[in-house]
């Protein structure tokens, strides 16, 4: 039984780093580049941020679960 938990951990780890590494190259809910080059806020709001992320860490989880073919 601990397998099944450590099994079930362990993806939901690589889930997460999943989406770290998706929401740092995607500027998902953070801040977007000016045409300055300086960043600058997102005029989203931040309830709208969070909800993102959580459907991106969804996706991943499905992602990483997903049986192989």
């Amino acid at each position: 039984m601990e397998a099944t938990t450590n099994a079930s951990r362990r993806t939901e780890d690589i889930a997460l780093d999943l989406l770290k590494f998706v929401a740092a190259h995607a500027n998902v809910a953070g801040k977007t580049a000016g045409a300055t080059g300086f960043a600058a806020i997102a005029s989203t709001k931040p309830e709208d941020q969070v909800s993102q992320l959580l459907e991106l860490y969804t996706r991943c989880r499905q992602a990483v679960e997903a049986p192989v073919k």
